[in-house]
């Protein structure tokens, strides 16, 4: 598996991909999945892309972005989303350490999570594994799709 920025060619994978955890419903707090004509401005807005792939086939994404603007615009935010035919392979702790590679190479200072969904389980063990902290959580603050309330922690990384 390599690890590198989104091209063009990948957006139909990545699509694909990124709405599948929208439609599941239990990490990312979207509610519609994007079009092709979304998801390509999606992509343009962030900092970074980062695609692993197996061969020429995207298996999961990560988009970089910066946590707020302004005063705390040096702090940047992260997504991951894994094809869900490759989820416990691996995939996701690899995107996280890329992307903590690249948010510092682009001169960020930190990475925060806002949202992780308590009974994220995996997404919790990879940053976890890579040395984040959870330094809070928001009772009740995720509506999953069930209509049932989860927490959600927030979780910090300082280079």
């Amino acid at each position: 598996m390599q690890i590198g920025e989104y091209r063009a060619e990948d957006l139909p994978a990545l699509m694909r991909i990124w709405n599948r955890v929208v439609e599941d419903g239990m990490a990312f707090p979207e509610e519609t999945p994007l079009a092709m004509e979304e998801m390509e401005g999606f992509a343009r807005q962030q900092s970074f892309v980062g695609v692993a792939r197996e061969g020429a086939t995207p298996v999961g994404l990560y988009i970089l972005h910066p946590n707020g603007i302004g005063r705390k615009s040096h702090i940047a935010n992260a997504s991951y989303a894994v094809d869900a035919d490759r989820r416990g392979c691996g995939i996701g702790k690899a995107l996280v350490a890329h992307s903590l590679q690249k948010a510092k190479e682009l001169g960020y200072v930190g990475m925060q999570f806002n949202a992780v969904v308590a009974g994220n389980r995996s997404a919790i063990a990879a940053y976890e594994g890579v040395g984040f902290r959870r330094i809070g959580c928001i009772e009740d603050g995720f509506r999953l799709k069930s209509g049932e309330l989860s927490d959600m922690y927030i979780y910090y990384y300082h280079f």
